[in-house]
């Protein structure tokens, strides 16, 4: 049984399939890529057929029984399936917004190939017409406004374009947790909880993992459900979820105020003219913008 606001332990295709009606306004799904990576308790190494068949399975199951009609439907993949996904996609009647470009700044180390440094993000609607965009929640200042100052700019900014710059999370940072391999960044589901739902709507996570869609869900007033196979991976991400809401875990800054928080960046990395530019504009109300 699905319930809004639990994470609970199970096979994603079994749990979804039985559901009478759909669930989520958003479904944002992050599988295993099937690259070899040694999850609590499956094996990312998978034949071809085996892999393609299995993820139309919960892709169909996503999109078919849990997806309500004008609901929105994220999936994050990497490059060795990315082409099957769109095509799944395609053949279960999604509509295609974007295909994202998520580039993580900090790539993998290589010595025979250029190091990879991107994930795609695939954005479909149940609806080509009627879908949630909050496209006023997500804008960001535009070079126009951080770098020409242009009078044309638009002071409300800019949608993000479809490459969108969040840097991995390493072993250093405070969101990092040490029992789950492939931890997405708040940042990035952030943004699309933000545009892609409302507060009171259900985000639906079928490899809740980490739980960080759950626990961005939670902190934008959202309901949310994850699943996951590992008993383990469930225990752990509701003890994170119950930390990161009561204050007791560290958690990125949701929502923070760009223009408040550039001047302190740019303190120590520029030369002093620039520092002292910079100081005069934040004197006289006009704050530089902060760009992802």
């Amino acid at each position: 049984m699905l319930k809004p606001n639990t994470i609970i332990c199970g096979d994603c295709v079994e749990i979804l399939g039985k559901l009478n009606e759909p669930v989520a306004d958003l479904i944002f799904a992050d599988p295993p890529f099937n690259i070899g990576y040694k999850y609590d308790v499956y094996e990312d190494r998978r034949k071809y057929d085996e892999y393609y068949d299995w993820t139309k399975a919960w892709m169909t199951v996503c999109a078919e029984k849990a997806l309500k009609p004008k609901g929105s439907f994220w999936v994050a993949i990497g490059d060795e399936y990315a082409a099957e996904v769109r095509i799944i996609g395609n053949d279960l009647g999604l509509h295609l917004r974007n295909w994202v470009i998520w580039h993580y700044t900090f790539g993998q180390s290589t010595k025979r190939k250029f190091a990879r440094s991107h994930a795609h993000l695939f954005y479909w609607t149940k609806d080509p017409k009627e879908f949630t965009f909050n496209d006023m929640a997500v804008r960001i200042p535009s070079a126009r406004q951080t770098t020409y100052a242009d009078k044309r700019a638009n002071p409300k900014g800019k949608l993000p374009d479809d490459v969108w710059s969040f840097s991995r999370l390493c072993g250093t940072f405070n969101e990092r947790v040490g029992w789950h391999p492939c931890q997405m960044p708040e940042r990035v589901l952030e943004r699309i909880v933000r545009a892609s739902s409302n507060a009171g709507d259900l985000v639906l996570d079928p490899f809740s993992g980490s739980g960080t869609t759950c626990i961005v869900a939670a902190r934008l007033k959202r309901n949310y459900a994850g699943i996951d196979i590992s008993s383990e991976y469930v225990g752990n991400s509701r003890q994170r979820l119950a930390d990161t809401l009561a204050g007791r875990r560290s958690a990125t800054d949701i929502a923070e105020n760009p223009e408040a928080l550039r001047p302190a960046r740019r303190v120590g990395r520029e030369p002093a003219s620039v520092r002292g530019a910079a100081n005069g504009r934040a004197a006289s109300g006009k704050l530089p913008l902060f760009d992802e």
